[in-house]
């Protein structure tokens, strides 16, 4: 056993004769915050139960799990998974758990350093700014196709497409390919239990998505070859971020699981996230409705606000209440002291980022909206090595969207249709994300 190297607020119990809190439920999904809040005040860690009926640890508090998204000695490999963790959590099934769930999210150094390498000048801010005209474009093409006046759903109407339209430019993603993407395939990160009803539906999401991750594949292999047959100028092998993980397969930098687990985390991971805290924020600003309209009026003083009015509203918003609610699994290689509570070897550790950005010790008046917050240390996207790649791209969309459905739908407001207000949304049931299938609103003529 190691003691923590970081200080933090030591848990009063070691969690081994409490009930484990359960993470699940219509009404915690609603608002997980009224819980976040009783946990922390308990302590940093804490026993719970999610729907697969695996216990994990759950962290919570700004500094406890600033400290724990830096712990060294918190691996993300699921090898290091204990027998009923596998039991119960790894739940994908074999062929596609082996195939499809060794990309960055589940590497550790050295192996993590050398992926994650790959990825990160296709999100880089430079590469990103000079992009914000054509993300623009594709927001306002969504918005031009909604209703001129009344309403719509903004998750059918724009969220749900966004977030993918701007990752196909991005990854370079063809565009007949991009056409046949079908978006129920993201839920093969919801999971469905070996003896649930919905299991034959999901394993079925799993084949399809895992033959259309060939077919890009072999599109881009076949792209590569042909381009570098006819040797058209200015041109390098690689030269999107798709043809270079290809290129890199090919050359032994990645394996074949390796490449095609790369290739679904940059299409599911690398939007359904993004739609989802496009939904969340809009339902946030929908919720406060003087702030949501003193945004919309310094928007018109120019495209971040004059005063970088935009830029801090989104930041605050993520803190508000982020999209990705917790991280994925990580696991002590042994026994390990995490705040005062032993943790055994392979038992998965998980900590709440929302929990983190609700925590009055380290944001004053933490549940009130502030859009004008600063400083604002949130940790929507995560901290140390496995901070999300693609943020500055995010931050970018986020910005874009939310400006663009304030300025463009005037008298933005929830739908008063029965059944559709904002008490009514429904939100998603996956583990690990927060976010809403519908958004029905209404505004007044769109611009």
């Amino acid at each position: 056993m190691h003691d923590h190297p970081a200080q933090a607020p030591r848990c009063p119990y070691t969690g081994g004769g409490a009930d484990p809190v359960p993470l699940y439920g219509a009404e915690y999904k609603r608002d997980p915050y009224p819980l976040y809040r009783r946990l922390r005040e308990a302590g940093p860690v804490h026993r719970v139960e999610f729907p697969s009926g695996i216990h994990a640890w759950l962290v919570t508090g700004h500094q406890a799990a600033h400290a724990a998204l830096n712990d060294p000695r918190l691996g993300k490999n699921h090898a290091l998974g204990n027998a009923n963790w596998r039991a119960l959590a790894s739940i994908m099934p074999e062929p596609q758990h082996s195939e499809l769930q060794v990309h960055l999210l589940h590497q550790d150094p050295p192996k993590h350093t050398s992926m994650r390498r790959l990825v990160l000048d296709a999100f880089a801010p430079r590469r990103v700014e000079a992009l914000r005209p054509r993300l623009q474009r594709l927001a306002d093409e969504l918005v031009d196709a909604l209703p001129a006046d009344g309403g719509a759903d903004l998750v059918a109407g724009f969220a749900a497409h966004y977030p993918f339209r701007v990752l196909a430019e991005v990854i370079g993603l063809p565009a007949g390919l991009a056409a046949r993407f079908d978006r129920d395939w993201g839920k093969v990160v919801q999971p469905v239990g070996p003896n649930d009803p919905a299991r034959p539906a999901y394993e079925a999401r799993l084949r399809g998505l895992q033959t259309y991750i060939a077919e890009v594949v072999a599109r881009k292999r076949a792209d590569r070859i042909d381009r570098a047959d006819r040797a058209e100028p200015g041109w390098t092998a690689g030269e999107d971020l798709l043809g270079r993980l290809v290129e890199a397969h090919d050359e032994g930098e990645l394996s074949r699981a390796e490449l095609d687990s790369m290739v679904f985390q940059l299409l599911v991971a690398g939007q359904e996230p993004v739609t989802n805290q496009i939904t969340t924020m809009l339902v946030t600003l929908l919720r406060h409705p003087a702030q949501l309209a003193s945004l919309r009026q310094r928007l018109e003083n120019g495209p971040d606000g004059g005063d970088g009015a935009l830029a801090r509203a989104v930041e605050e918003l993520l803190r508000h209440d982020a999209a990705f609610e917790l991280t994925t699994w990580r696991f002590f290689a042994e026994d390990s002291d995490l705040f005062g509570t032993t943790v055994p070897a392979g038992d998965s550790v998980i900590v709440s980022l929302c929990a983190a950005n609700r925590d009055e010790t380290r944001f004053p008046d933490a549940d009130r909206l502030d859009l004008d917050r600063t400083p604002n240390a949130h940790l929507a996207f995560g901290h140390g090595i496995h901070y999300c790649p693609g943020a500055a791209l995010a931050r970018a969309e986020l910005q874009i969207a939310v400006a663009t459905l304030l300025t463009r739908l005037p008298g933005l407001r929830p739908s008063a249709e029965p059944g559709d207000g904002l008490d009514d949304l429904t939100w998603i049931p996956a583990v690990l994300a927060r976010g809403v299938d519908r958004l029905p609103v209404a505004y007044d003529r769109r611009r």
